[in-house]
């Protein structure tokens, strides 16, 4: 049995492959940065996968954080020790991304989720990438960067009145909450990324619009301009971002004269034909 996986900053999405068909499972995310293999394990253990443990004799793993071998290990660590019969290959979700929209393509391939991150893939390896930095340091186009972008105009008073009412009726927000929430409680970045369901209700409004192409610009500026040569590869992405606000990323890629390729949610889909089609 064949195991394909991808992980991202708020939840994996496994797919089991046997003769019979596909088997979907979903976890959490599970980011070496912020869970060690033992909770991992905990994690698995109570999870649908516990019934085929035994049954998997390949797991390809794609995940966030998974970008040095010590963050690889802590993954493949505790995906041997649960999966016992299976040869275990851990890779970065970027690989996943360029994967999933490249093919065997060269191309820019670009994660829009809760974070942000992106890559020149040559068509087999990912051979450029500007180092993505976190939700506090760097995410630029991410769902914590238009979060963060909406709390800073509601905080500053730069939303329009009703805009603002709205904001506080849903999220029932003031001032303490929204700095406890970001500097006291977990997962400051889902935090922060969950506030992109109020834009996307709202985009009709300017300025919600705006954030939304501000912080794709940010991503542009930061990240993706700085590949050499751009303007000749396609930009591909991956990611609930970039699915979400396809119009708005479409537009500021044509601004920045490069042209935008394939965008989907997740990349499972697309990996599992990846690694099924040979």
């Amino acid at each position: 049995m064949l195991l394909v996986a991808d992980s991202g900053s708020t939840k994996t999405d496994w797919r089991l492959i046997n003769t019979q068909g596909i088997i979907p499972v979903s976890t959490i995310g599970l980011n070496p940065y912020h869970i060690s293999s033992a909770q991992i394990l905990t994690e698995l253990n109570s999870s649908l996968l516990v019934q085929y443990s035994s049954e998997v004799s390949q797991v390809y793993f794609y995940g966030a954080g998974c970008s040095s071998e010590e963050k690889k290990e802590i993954i493949k660590s505790a995906l041997s020790q649960f999966f016992k019969n299976g040869k275990i290959e851990v890779n970065h979700d970027l690989l996943a991304a360029a994967r999933a929209t490249c093919g065997k393509e060269e191309g820019m391939a670009g994660i829009l989720g809760t974070g942000s991150n992106s890559c020149l893939f040559d068509g087999e390896n990912i051979i450029a990438n500007i180092p993505a930095l976190g939700y506090i340091l760097g995410d630029e186009g991410s769902g914590v960067d238009m979060g963060k972008a909406l709390l800073k105009k509601y905080l500053n008073k730069e939303l329009a009145s009703n805009l603002s009412e709205k904001l506080e009726k849903e999220y029932s927000l003031d001032l303490n909450s929204i700095l406890n929430s970001v500097y006291k409680e977990p997962l400051p970045n889902r935090y922060l990324a969950q506030f992109t369901k109020f834009i996307k209700k709202h985009e009709n409004y300017v300025e919600m619009d705006n954030i939304v192409k501000e912080c794709f610009q940010h991503f542009f500026d930061l990240t993706i301009c700085k590949y050499e040569n751009y303007k000749q590869y396609k930009l591909n992405a991956v990611g609930s971002i970039a699915n979400v606000f396809n119009n708005q990323l479409k537009e500021v890629a044509q601004i920045n004269d490069i042209e935008l390729g394939r965008v989907i949610q997740s990349p499972i889909d697309e990996l599992v034909l990846y690694h099924t089609r040979d």
